[in-house]
């Protein structure tokens, strides 16, 4: 009597019935289907994948898709449980594909983007690191042979699994005006990655200034390239800038570059000393380079300063080059102070045409006498 109350019909969906059984396995399946969905996405599934070193995006889109895999599956599941058959292999409502070729295109699509990463990887880290290439040659060339294999690896998967190239030649012929405003900016950063790799204006390491970013190049990717800057901050930045910008690359063909730091000392110093120490200040310093090595140059004799300039070549450049220029003004200013150098301060004459000038002495306690007074002759008096 109990079981057949749990057979009967609760209520009808597309021409099923659902009895309470039914139900109960719909909703244990569903439940099971969102805990191993979650179970799949925890950190112990992440540090097992990490075994097989497998990039770390990587493995955060393999379990996505398989946490997403065990929800779909059980959900299907469990509405076959309730008594509404939904075939595996039946075409979809509206879509020519079915549930099970889905998930093979799924599967197939996640095994060609691993391979062509591992593809790069093993070219780049195994393969091509005797060949006496340039390293970031080699990184081009394995990024480029990555990219046509990710290419050619999706067409086949999706000739193999039922999505016949021809049909989306028509789908893309349909919606291809639409779209392409919309990918504009995509396919030119990716086409402007390709060209980045082809003339190599940029490798990885190299110190570039671009639209306003300056930083060391860490990776350069189909779309864009990322940029870490002094302050340890990743810039991204898109491929085509570097094409229709005007890019300064301090590392380019010879990491060697030249700063200048300006110098000012007061009048009557002694030039020699002065040319001395700054010489000794560049010297000194381990980052400068020995060839080609320091100079001074006495550039102008200014209103209240006689002006020098340090030049001295360095390769730091490519790391930290706010820290060397800051230890050659430090090293610079200890020099001075040894050899008794007076750094210069804005000084004025003021000079009287006619009159009176009231002078005090400001430093002597107050009495009760009168301030003395002066009388400056004109164009006689000066005061500084």
């Amino acid at each position: 009597m109990s079981f057949s109350l749990f057979e009967r019909p609760l209520f009808q969906v597309g021409g099923h019935y659902v009895t309470f059984l039914g139900l109960i396995a719909f909703v244990g399946l569903f439940a099971a289907g969102l805990i191993i969905a979650r179970a799949l996405q925890s950190q112990f599934v992440r540090r097992f994948f990490s075994r097989f070193k497998i990039d770390t995006n990587f493995i955060a889109i393999v379990t996505t898709i398989l946490s997403l895999a065990a929800l779909v599956f059980f959900t299907v599941s469990a509405i076959n449980a309730a008594g509404i058959p939904l075939g595996w292999t039946a075409p979809l409502p509206a879509v020519s594909l079915s549930l099970l070729q889905i998930f093979l295109l799924v599967a197939l699509l996640v095994a060609v983007f691993w391979i062509s990463s591992r593809t790069k990887r093993f070219l780049f880290n195994r393969f091509l690191v005797n060949s006496g290439l340039d390293r970031a040659l080699q990184y081009a060339i394995a990024q480029i042979i990555s990219n046509v294999v990710l290419v050619v690896g999706v067409l086949i998967v999706l000739e193999n699994t039922g999505i016949h190239l021809g049909a989306l030649a028509v789908f893309a012929g349909a919606v291809g005006v639409g779209v392409g405003f919309g990918l504009q900016n995509i396919a030119s950063n990716f086409i402007s990655g390709l060209v980045i790799l082809a003339e190599r204006p940029i490798t990885i390491g190299d110190r570039v200034e671009v639209a306003g970013i300056t930083g060391q190049v860490e990776r350069i990717r189909a779309r864009s390239t990322v940029i870490r800057t002094n302050d340890n901050i990743s810039m991204i930045v898109p491929n085509t800038k570097f094409i229709d910008s005007p890019v300064t690359n301090w590392t380019y063909g010879d990491p060697r570059v030249r700063f200048r730091v300006p110098v000012g000392v007061a009048y009557g110093s002694d030039i020699a000393k002065v040319r001395e120490a700054l010489l000794t200040a560049g010297r000194e310093n381990p980052n400068t380079l020995k060839d080609p090595e320091p100079s001074v140059f006495l550039k102008k004799f200014g209103d209240n300063s006689i002006d020098f300039e340090l030049v001295v070549w360095s390769s730091e450049m490519s790391a930290r080059p706010s820290r060397y220029r800051s230890d050659l003004n430090f090293a610079i200013e200890q020099k001075f102070r040894e050899a008794g150098i007076e750094l210069p301060f804005p000084q004025r004459d003021l000079h009287i045409r006619s009159g009176t000038l009231k002078v005090e002495n400001v430093t002597e306690p107050e009495t009760t006498k009168p301030p003395e007074s002066t009388d400056v002759s004109p164009d006689l008096g000066s005061a500084g």
